[in-house]
């Protein structure tokens, strides 16, 4: 079936989400790691808490209450650090990949967009601050449905945007739990499993795993 819009989760599939606190890692100390994989953890279970009571939150809320619970797990004390790190995710790194693939995409002539839990501000200025913002056709935020992925109201942003059926996008996340919702949209799911995560949700068989985006524009043809 034919592909006419490619579209990405942000954090963790095009914004190296750990980047903010390697960016603070000398005051962190050696256990940031740690520390950045407990924000992130925190960070997802508070957005899915949130969807099935209710009570939306946006992400830049979410993202703070996040932090302050990582840091006091590990004992991080210095709020002005914790202001540090926090200002620091608005401006994560994008993978190497990135911005090869997207130029790519656009010279194919394929739609590209963001579909993203992340807030609408925190997102564009995240998306300005990595150089993609010219590559992309649209940034779709979940402010505008007021309820985190993967509920399907979230991926109609992306069908409605661009006029498609599902089965004509690509989706692509380095979560397992939001191909698996992606999927059961419909739409062709490509699971960027960068950090070589064992199989969850029963994906293999239902979505196309790549280890990066680089092999995206094969598995388009």
């Amino acid at each position: 079936m034919a592909i006419r819009a490619a579209v990405f989760d942000a954090y963790g599939t095009l914004l190296d989400v750990h980047s903010a606190m390697a960016a603070h890692a000398p005051a962190l100390g050696p256990d940031w790691p740690a520390i950045s994989q407990t924000w992130r953890t925190k960070q997802i279970e508070y957005s899915w808490v949130r969807s099935l009571a209710g009570q939306f939150r946006d992400f830049a809320g979410l993202t703070r209450d996040a932090l302050d619970f990582a840091a006091a797990r590990h004992g991080i004390t210095d709020p002005a650090l914790l202001d540090q790190v926090e200002q620091a995710y608005r401006a994560l790194t994008p993978y190497p990949d990135v911005i090869p693939v997207l130029e790519q995409l656009r010279a194919k002539g394929l739609g590209r967009a963001i579909l993203s839990n992340g807030e609408r501000r925190m997102l564009d200025g995240a998306v300005a601050h990595a150089g993609l913002t010219p590559l992309l056709d649209a940034v779709l935020s979940v402010d505008a449905v007021a309820v985190f992925k993967p509920d399907p109201r979230v991926y109609t942003l992306a069908t409605d945007y661009f006029g498609l059926r599902p089965h004509e996008v690509a989706f692509l996340s380095s979560n397992p739990w939001d191909a698996f919702g992606a999927h059961h949209f419909g739409f062709q799911v490509f699971w960027v499993n960068r950090l070589q995560q064992p199989e969850e949700y029963g994906l293999h068989g239902l979505v196309r795993v790549l280890p990066g985006l680089a092999p995206l524009i094969d598995a388009l043809e």
